[in-house]
């Protein structure tokens, strides 16, 4: 789901209107690179990305962009599509299909998943405080696919009680 295709045409505060409109060139990369490069390499740009953005707080877009097709190892050409608008359109469909799996009063991140029947479901979270390994990140993936197969379910939220942890 993208951000900036959510919040068109709506009114938010200026700091907020900024994000978005700085969140376009991160998505045509990434849009861009899955259409090009397998799961894999895509995923380290997708951590590389949300560490410089989320964790670390920058701004810079342009250099977080470079940095982190850099780091994932992906062509240097590949941020020259962050101001290109080539990959809007695959943006738009991508957060149309994520709406009508997550619906269209949740947030980010939405995550399919195969349902009861094998069909696509989709789901807004899970939102985690810290990151998870081994055991842990497993009991909890499993349980997240227990909810997801189960007929009828659709929320599990509480307030946020720490800060995000990235380390």
């Amino acid at each position: 789901m993208s951000l900036a295709v959510l919040n068109e045409g709506n009114e938010i505060p200026e700091e907020w209107a900024q994000f978005t409109a700085d969140s376009w060139g991160p998505v045509r990369v990434l849009a861009a690179a899955d259409e090009r490069f397998e799961s894999g390499r895509v995923g380290a740009l997708v951590l590389a990305l949300g560490r410089r953005l989320h964790a670390d707080g920058r701004r810079d877009v342009d250099a977080v962009i470079r940095e982190s097709v850099q780091e994932a190892g992906l062509p240097v050409e590949l941020a020259e599509l962050a101001w290109v608008t080539d990959m809007d359109e695959v943006v738009r469909l991508s957060h149309k299909r994520a709406m009508a799996l997550g619906g269209h009063d949740v947030g980010s991140p939405i995550l399919a998943v195969p349902g009861a029947e094998g069909e696509q479901v989709g789901f807004y979270g899970p939102i985690i405080s810290r990151p998870m390994e081994g055991p842990a990140a497993v009991r909890l993936w499993d349980a997240y696919l227990t909810m997801a197969t189960t007929p009828g379910f659709f929320e599990l939220k509480r307030t946020r009680d720490e800060e995000l942890q990235f380390t």
